[in-house]
């Protein structure tokens, strides 16, 4: 019916494969003298999507989920993953081979001090862990009379036969009608920054900020336009950018040799050791900084400065051009939006679609909007009980049929070069139940909650985690995930370092744009998530004594009325619903097709009592 363009639906490997490859991985830590080894799921810069070739732990373990650890020893192994994918890993994961733990708590190093024995020796590659990561390895190998070795070659590397080749994809400018600022002044306001640390020079190991920096966007890993790359900034002076020269066209080059030297990403290492031998202060990002750079600038003499890249936040806080830029890709988006929930409405209840079908057609209702660059994720389409999984990706294996008395959660977004958008809707295929309507009306009410919060300069993301949590808590029920994540201009949907959660440490800056998504999960049963994403703006309120901040909601895409039990919300959130629902007709339907436009009329009609 459609044709998948971005997204697969291939099952990851299992069984016999995965079997033998643990069997080769453990006669190679032999063969090195090596009683273990930890298998993080991370690239050098520690990329939430990775090349293939980085692959490692899913092509070990068979569990492909974005975050994760794997640690094999002599007889014993195991997969730390987070409350996400607990039962994702439990589906993909060999139990016989392999126990599924938790990432967060307790952490791996706990099992890790129960089950090294005193002379272990536990291997792990300094390019694919930061410093602070390595840190709790060696702390937890200590304690158990255990050694932690850094090794010069990966051995799963040495096993992986097959292994992909490194990406070479092409790099574009991102120009000024986009990017809404030069090169040249970013690179003073880094530069800035780099004084403000007291720093002689920062590393920027993350290609997002590279990217940010000097204007340019590549096609490396899924779902980002990450030109996978490095760059070093002295206090004054040219940078230097570290990027593979195939992936640079003449104009390009030209582009980047505007404020920067370019060379090839083997000239870092060298670059790097004789500035550190001069003594020098080096900035490296906590977050994203391979720990083997901070041992080579200490080894050569430096001064390694371990704290966060100040382009993360100058990144985070969009310039008037980037936030015209994604408003207009969110109305673009609310088009796609607006034509896929009028077909799931009609024909979802046929019990002719499958999730597979879902993914689809929303792809192909964004290409038609003919300024679609990429899905900014793998689409989340789950039914039923698919639906509790928090980050299922449907595969050819476990695809469900979409059929009546289920709940559809789906779970997307997309890359335009203006702006990127990601939206959850949960829809009701036919009858809801009572209990659906009521896990439903909580969630949206917390939703609300963060759309409507006003908070002070200063204000944190975990100050406004509670807002959403609220109503779910109140009936004893809960969400194992954050309230949301700060989203980029046509680079990460999730990005730094702004978040609304729990651990939401970064002060909430106006220009921000934040994602709104509480949920609730019924395991077996279902899956409710409600997701908009939000502008940090400037919020008058009448006798303040401090600045005043709120949200501006970005996302157009009605929310299921069918679902919401009227009864259990407050006037004022019910006046929100109606006057979200009004804008959201007012801006969409103008650009709809008739049957379209009825279908908006109906989907955002106003709610009574």
């Amino acid at each position: 019916m459609f044709e998948a363009h971005f997204q697969t639906f291939e099952d990851p490997e299992s069984g016999v494969a995965l079997s033998a490859r643990l069997s080769a991985f453990r006669e190679e830590l032999a063969r090195r003298k090596l009683t273990g080894f930890a298998v993080p799921r991370a690239d050098q810069q520690q990329n939430e999507y990775v090349a293939p070739s980085e692959e490692r732990l899913a092509w070990l373990t068979g569990f492909t989920g974005s975050a994760g650890l794997a640690i094999v020893l002599t007889r014993e192994a195991a997969v730390f993953v987070d409350g996400r994918y607990t039962l994702q890993a439990g589906q993909q994961v060999d139990g016989k081979a392999w126990t599924v733990e938790s990432l967060v708590e307790p952490p791996p190093e706990s099992w890790l001090a129960a089950h090294l024995a005193a002379g272990d020796r536990l291997g792990f590659d300094p390019w694919l862990h930061t410093t602070a990561a390595a840190e709790r390895l060696a702390a937890a190998c200590a304690k158990a009379g255990a050694e932690l070795v850094a090794v010069e070659s990966n051995p799963v590397d040495a096993v992986w036969s097959e292994r992909p080749p490194a990406p070479l994809g092409p790099v574009a400018i991102h120009g000024g009608q986009f990017s809404g600022e030069t090169e040249a002044e970013k690179l003073q306001r880094i530069q800035s920054e780099i004084a403000r640390l007291s720093a002689d020079a920062l590393v920027l190991s993350d290609s997002h900020a590279v990217a940010w920096a000097f204007n340019i966007r590549g096609a490396d890993v899924a779902h980002t336009p990450l030109p996978l790359s490095y760059a070093l900034v002295p206090k004054d002076g040219r940078p230097t950018i570290f990027i593979d020269h195939r992936k640079l066209s003449n104009a390009t080059r030209d582009h980047l040799e505007h404020t920067a030297d370019v060379e090839e990403p083997d000239a870092l290492q060298p670059r790097l050791t004789a500035l550190a031998k001069s003594g020098a202060a080096i900035a490296l990002d906590n977050a994203t900084a391979a720990d083997a750079l901070n041992r080579l600038i200490a080894a050569a003499g430096g001064k390694p400065l371990r704290g966060s890249d100040p382009v993360s936040l100058l990144k985070a806080v969009k310039n008037p051009t980037e936030i015209e830029g994604t408003k207009g890709a969110h109305r673009r988006d609310a088009v796609a939006l607006a034509r896929f929930l009028a077909f799931i409405d009609r024909e979802a209840p046929t019990g002719s679609l499958t999730e597979i079908d879902a993914v689809e057609a929303l792809e192909t209702f964004r290409r038609d909007t003919g300024a679609l660059k990429d899905v900014s994720f793998p689409t989340i389409s789950g039914t039923g009980p698919n639906g509790a999984i928090v980050h299922y990706r449907v595969s050819r294996k476990s695809n469900r049929r979409i059929a009546r008395g289920d709940l559809l959660l789906i779970d997307s977004g997309a890359q335009y070069e203006d702006g990127t958008t990601d939206v959850t809707r949960t829809i009701a295929i036919g009858e809801p139940t009572t209990e659906m309507r009521d896990r439903f009306t909580r969630v949206l009410r917390g939703h609300i909650a963060i759309a409507r919060a006003i908070f002070p300069d200063g204000t944190t993301g975990a100050q406004l985690d509670t807002l959403a949590r609220q109503y779910l808590w109140q009936a004893g029920i809960d969400f194992e995930h954050g309230t949301g994540h700060g989203v980029g201009s046509y680079l990460s949907v999730h990005e730094g370092p702004a978040r609304i959660s729990k651990l939401g440490t970064t002060p909430l800056k106006r220009g921000m744009i934040l994602s709104n998504e509480p949920g609730y999960y019924k395991t077996d049963a279902f899956g409710i998530r409600i997701e908009n994403l939000e502008l940090v703006v400037k919020t008058d309120v009448a006798g303040a004594e401090k600045p005043m901040n709120g949200f501006e909601t970005l996302t157009l895409a009605p929310i299921d009325r069918r679902l919401i039990d009227v009864a259990m919300l407050s006037d004022a959130e019910l006046d929100w619903l109606n006057a979200y629902h009004a804008r959201v007709r007012a801006e969409v339907r103008p650009q709809l097709d008739d049957a379209t436009k009825t279908w908006l009329d109906q989907a955002t009609a106003a709610l009574a009592r």
